[in-house]
């Protein structure tokens, strides 16, 4: 496994969506057999119904006002340019590139794929699951939902370079996956880099998977993993949950960086080479000993803390509540922490997901006990402390 090592040991899932609703066996099992290490179908895995649906994808696409990327739109395996289905939207609200539901219609009728992208920005409940699963995967998680019209086949095979859970939510899709031809492809190696290989292996190798998932059927693919997908004789709807692994490789990119601020402050790393390029196999072989011990010597904490906070967003917050709390600000008051803040000291300064704070050492016991007790009252801070930290958006009202 490839993530920060706090959230990849056997047993360190949390009960959460894996496997309450995308899997039938036990985390610690997936977390041993399956994960980034071969496909799962899950046959009737949840009822999904209050996930996602037909009318949802109506609503989003004629009511919400979505603009450009929030979706895009495939035919024949290729992409439609977004001035093919974008318009103004009459007035008050003449920006060019919302979604025309009119011409969305003519291109789905006319078998184009509708992709309904970055889903857990637009649909609540997506949000809370996706939520819920970067938290227990420990890797982050977005959304796209497929709409796919009958027997249309989509994208020709391909790989992803995230990991996939695909939650087949109406109609019927036939999927046929292969074994990778690149296992565990970074994020810079796409499939289009092994174009002829990907075309090869879904031609001439029996596929590891072809099945039909109908409503409630969860696949999950590792990256790497070829696969395409066709509809069958009716409207076809899927959502795709992309997990977006942290990896060693990503662990040592932070390991290097960290390395190499160390070197910044050495004054032997900043000479100077020597003129004429003389004596160049001793520079090298000095240089090489010195960032092998900067990268020895590297605090590995802070890499996962960043990990931790890249994953995803701080919890919403209501500018309007907000302001209110701010007016309305007592000894009395209720407050909490701001939840998914991923907060972490580094001697008297705090950093989070929305920023960093420095505080004076009277305070810094206050704000501690805070990140332990996670609710607290105006007075408990003393008002002065908790308006800095309501303004800063660390602390947010607790009925919120």
């Amino acid at each position: 496994m490839t993530a920060v090592p706090e959230t990849q040991r056997a047993g360190a899932f949390r009960a959460g969506p894996l496997e309450s609703r995308l899997i039938r066996m036990s985390s610690d099992a997936f977390a041993r057999d399956v994960w980034s290490r071969t496909a799962l179908l899950t046959r009737g895995a949840s009822d999904f119904s209050d996930l996602f649906s037909a009318a949802a994808v109506d609503e989003l696409v004629s009511r919400r006002g979505l603009r450009t990327p929030f979706l895009r739109v495939a035919k024949d395996g290729e992409t439609l340019p977004e001035a093919s289905f974008t318009s103004p939207a009459g007035v008050g609200a003449t920006i060019g590139d919302q979604l025309d539901d009119t011409a969305l219609w003519r291109d789905f009728a006319d078998g184009a794929t509708l992709v309904l992208q970055a889903l857990h920005r637009t649909w609540e409940p997506i949000a809370d699951l996706v939520t819920g699963l970067g938290d227990e995967l420990g890797h982050p998680v977005q959304a796209n939902a497929y709409v796919t019209p009958p027997q249309n086949r989509g994208f020709d095979a391909h790989y992803d370079v995230h990991d996939v859970f695909v939650i087949q939510i109406e109609g019927s899709k036939r999927w046929t996956v292969h074994e990778p031809v690149l296992p565990d492809p970074l994020r810079d190696q796409p499939w289009t880099d092994h174009r002829g290989a990907v075309a090869a292996a879904a031609s001439e190798n029996p596929p590891h998977l072809d099945a039909l998932l109908e409503p409630g059927d969860v696949l999950y693919l590792p990256r790497g993993w070829l696969h395409s997908a066709q509809a069958q004789g009716e409207v076809s709807i899927h959502v795709t949950l992309g997990v977006h692994t942290w990896t060693r490789y990503a662990l040592a990119e932070q390991l290097t960086r960290a390395a190499l601020a160390t070197l910044q402050q050495d004054p032997a790393a900043r000479r100077s080479l020597p003129l004429g390029a003389r004596q160049l196999d001793a520079e090298l072989d000095d240089i090489r000993a010195r960032l092998l011990a900067a990268v020895t010597q590297a605090d590995p904490r802070p890499l996962y803390h960043l990990a931790r906070r890249g994953q995803r967003r701080a919890a919403p917050l209501g500018p309007l509540a907000q302001l209110s709390a701010l007016r309305r600000l007592g000894a009395a008051s209720p407050l909490r922490l701001r939840e998914a803040l991923e907060p972490r000291w580094e001697g008297t300064r705090l950093f989070t997901r929305v920023g960093w704070l420095d505080f004076p050492e009277a305070d810094v016991a206050a704000v501690s006990r805070l990140l332990g007790e996670r609710r607290c009252t105006g007075g408990d801070l003393g008002v002065p402390l908790a308006e800095r930290l309501l303004r800063a958006g660390v602390l947010v009202p607790a009925d919120q």
